[in-house]
This record gives C-alpha cells, structure tokens and sequence, in this order.
C-alpha cells in the first residue's frame, strides 16, 4: 500500500533506538524525510548511518538534545524547521515503587514524557494549522490508561500525555491537522530489553526464559507476547499518511490486547 508520504518531512523526538528509530525505518521505506533525536551526538550520528545503509538515497538527518534540559530543547526548536509530521516518542521508564521516588524524579519524568510533546507541538502546530495539512503523534502507552502501581510516575506522565493529544486534536478542527495517540503494549524495545537481561543476570536465569516469564505474569494479554517495535511502527506510519485523514483525537490501541475495557 502506498501510504503517499513522499515530500513529507518527519521529526522523532527519541528515536535513535527501540521504537522511535522503528518508526523512523518505515517512514523512511514510505518515502518520508525523517529526521531522528537523541541525546548524545554520537548515538545520533551512528542512527543516522545506519538508516542511510538500509534505505539507500534515503534523506535522514538528526539533531541532539536532551529534552530533560530546557536550554538544550531551545536550541533543538531553534534548529527544527517547519514539519509535516510530529512523532513525540522519547520517554522515560522505570520500575519504582512510588514512596521512593522523589520529586526530581517526578520532575524528570515531566520535563522528558510530558513536556518533551508541548514544546514539541506548541512549536509545529501553528505552521501547520497555516498550511492546513499535518500530523501529530503521540506513542503513548496502555499504563496511561492503566496506571501500574510498580512505575506511577510513568504511568501518570503517560495520561496527561494522553490528554494533551486530546486537547490538541480541538484546535485542529475543520483542517487536514490530526492529533493522534498510539496506546502501546508491552513491546520489547532496546531499554526493556536491557532491563530484562539485567534481571535475568541477577537472577541467574536464561534472557528468553526471564522474558516469558514477565509477559506471562500479564494474565490480560491476548497476543502472549512482546509487542516488537515494527508493530508500533507500522500503525504510526498510517497515522502519520494522508490514508488516516478521518482518523483524529483517537486514542488507537496497539497493546496486544492488554487492556480489557472497551475503549
């Protein structure tokens, strides 16, 4: 299928890894521009050949920044030009239980899951309100809907995420502007997998083993799975295509079937 995403210029908040950089790879097969964020120069520099490598001709670009530093998010909004497509994907998360995390925790988690998508929107929505055509989404998660009692702080960034999306979406009214929400499942992205192996080392068991262990303690999930990046990105490639125009201020659930209530 022809998602027509040629001429589209895209930006990824976080996507160096895991799902943003999923994300990147099929919006570059569609024939978007894309331009990729992290952190560290360098981890952006080796996104940025490894796409190039495996769409040839491909034009990708990156700009660094932490979106926990205001003043390196100035200088990001300085440097990004008008966009056709918004992907707010760089988040925090964490296993914590919630009487020890302490208030620059929470203050970190807001700056980077939450306030990462208003400077980010607030920034590329009025061009393209004046163009009449644009994409904003945000890669959300079924814990905003379900707030985990073991990663509160996450879980509560994620629902004003979620509610910002659905403030948005109002001011796009009677233009070709969207703003759309993906809630994620479970999905076994480079950081979850880092933190499962680190587990199954502490616990001296097999990786594959700890893994179906975590998701099998998930007594909702339909798909009895890790959620694989692609899967994320192969709905936000549709969103973020002029296929999805009747599509805004949805919440679309790509959870595996985690959630249990009618949304």
């Amino acid at each position: 299928m022809d998602l027509q995403l040629n001429g589209k210029t895209a930006f990824i908040s976080g996507s160096t890894q895991g799902i943003g950089y999923a994300i990147a790879e099929a919006l570059l097969a569609e024939g978007a521009s894309v331009i990729v964020n992290g952190r560290d120069a360098t981890r952006v520099d080796t996104a940025v050949a490894s796409l190039r490598e495996a769409a040839p001709g491909a034009d990708v670009s990156g700009l660094a920044a932490d979106f926990g530093d205001a003043e390196q998010v100035t200088r990001l909004l300085e440097s990004l030009g008008s966009v056709d497509i918004l992907v707010n994907n760089v988040g925090l998360f964490e296993v914590k239980p919630f009487t020890e995390i302490s208030d620059d925790d929470w203050q970190r988690y807001l700056e980077v899951n939450l306030m990462s998508s208003v400077r980010l929107s607030r920034h590329v929505l009025g061009s393209m309100l004046a163009t009449g055509w644009g994409r904003i989404i945000f890669v959300g998660s079924e814990s905003g809907v379900n707030v985990p009692a073991d990663m509160v702080h996450y879980g509560v960034t994620k629902a004003g995420a979620l509610a910002l999306a659905n403030g948005l979406a109002k001011l796009t009214r009677g233009t070709e502007v969207t703003v759309n929400t993906i809630l994620g499942g479970p999905t076994y992205s480079d950081g979850v997998a880092q933190t499962v192996g680190q587990i199954a080392r502490a616990q001296d068991l097999p990786e594959e083993a700890m893994k179906d262990s975590i998701i099998g303690q998930n007594a909702t999930t339909l798909l009895e799975r890790f959620i694989e990046p692609a899967e994320i990105a192969h709905l936000a490639a549709y969103l973020a295509s002029p296929l999805s125009s009747a599509t805004n201020g949805a919440a679309v659930r790509a959870d595996g079937g985690v959630l249990t209530t009618m949304l």
